[in-house]
């Protein structure tokens, strides 16, 4: 059997880049295609600064040539990266942190906060200097969970200038718009005063020297996301999900918010929460509450990595009730399962630095910055 260059190249004109409206060949993207009896090399540029391009266009590119071609043809895809040297990071970094992981749930009660304050303070078990970010304005949870609700950040003399200092605590520093409000007051803002109060949370705090700062997004993909990807430019986003058909649909646009072509910010992974109940007198049996693998199953058709699961354990809620985040209960299933997932949380970081350049912070002007709107 002897391929043809010509077919070959008539099939990858069935396949497009996402998000790029052209297919490969006519986008320039197939560089070159040589053919050896059976054997085809497939040399393919890409543009696009995301974690799930590559590896899709790989398997798009293998699939449409074993159907439109040949089944028996043996593929061979080299993927390079074009990618200015020193790219422009749009917006205002903050000078001294390294990492800013934006964690995500496309809708609310999915534990979103609780993942974020336990990955916090594993991570700083794990040596890492940490930062928390509670964005969730509308309903700020982090001084509950991290035992400091009637504690106030004060101002401090840096360079000159007047900065908050933020709350620390296990380790982790923490700023949230629940130290400016009473537990009870509920904060009735509109997006532009939720948006400047963030900025100043951001900007004018001395967080110092960071090699994380997590970003406790409220649910939804709305404007309060939009400001914090204005402002800053995030490294990479890990969204939350529970198992069940409603959390992933919403977990979806989670992901897909992150990965459109006006936010291009690289989705780290997807972790599952509420995996599964495992009664306490019946230690090996596992009860899919909400659905089996759902978040895992959904990491999987998306092209991004699964983080881990985390059962449905009491603990969980009672601590972070009380304020200490179960992950900190030394020898405990909550503890590993946490470990494991930060461990993969600081790899997929790795990664993505590896072969990334620097995100930039996003900037939109127009109406076409909006999913719904047609540019």
């Amino acid at each position: 059997m002897k391929l043809d260059r010509k077919e070959i190249l008539k099939a990858l004109e069935t396949i497009s880049i996402a998000g790029e409206g052209k297919n490969m060949v006519e986008s320039g993207a197939v560089a070159n295609v040589i053919t050896f009896g059976d054997e085809v090399v497939v040399d393919l540029v890409l543009h696009t600064p995301a974690m799930h391009i590559k590896k899709r266009a790989e398997d798009d590119i293998k699939k449409t040539i074993h159907d439109l071609v040949s089944p028996e043809a043996k593929i061979k895809v080299n993927i390079k990266v074009e990618v200015a040297d020193k790219p422009e990071i749009k917006g205002k970094a903050i000078p001294g942190i390294k990492n800013i992981i934006a964690v995500a749930s496309g809708k609310g009660g999915v534990g979103k906060s609780t993942t974020t304050a336990n990955l916090a303070v594993s991570l700083a078990r794990m040596g890492f200097s940490v930062g928390v970010l509670d964005a969730d304005v509308y309903g700020p949870s982090m001084p509950i969970m991290f035992d400091v609700e009637n504690e106030k950040p004060i101002s401090i003399e840096v360079d000159g200038k007047s900065k908050m200092k933020p709350i620390e605590s296990y380790e982790v520093k923490i700023l949230s718009i629940g130290f400016f409000t009473s537990p009870s007051q509920a904060v009735i803002w509109r997006g532009p005063m939720a948006a400047k109060a963030l900025n100043q949370m951001i900007f004018d705090a001395d967080w110092g020297e960071l090699d994380f700062m997590l970003i406790d997004l409220p649910p939804g993909t709305g404007d309060i996301h939009l400001s914090i990807m204005q402002s800053l430019p995030i490294t990479g986003a890990v969204v939350v999900s529970t198992p069940q058909a409603v959390a992933l649909a919403d977990a979806k646009k989670g992901v897909s918010m992150f990965l459109s072509e006006a936010i291009n910010v690289p989705v780290l992974g997807i972790i599952e929460n509420m995996a599964y109940f495992t009664p306490e007198e019946l230690p090996n049996n596992k009860y899919y509450i909400f659905g089996q693998e759902g978040a895992k199953n959904l990491a999987a058709d998306l092209n991004v990595p699964f983080l881990g699961e985390v059962p449905i354990v009491q603990s969980i809620r009672e601590a972070g009730d009380f304020g200490r985040p179960a992950a900190m209960q030394e020898g405990s299933l909550i503890e590993s399962v946490f470990q494991e997932i930060t461990r993969n949380v600081v790899q997929q970081t790795v990664n993505r630095n590896d072969s990334l350049p620097a995100t930039e912070a996003i900037k939109i002007t127009t109406m076409a910055g909006c999913s719904a709107v047609k540019k």
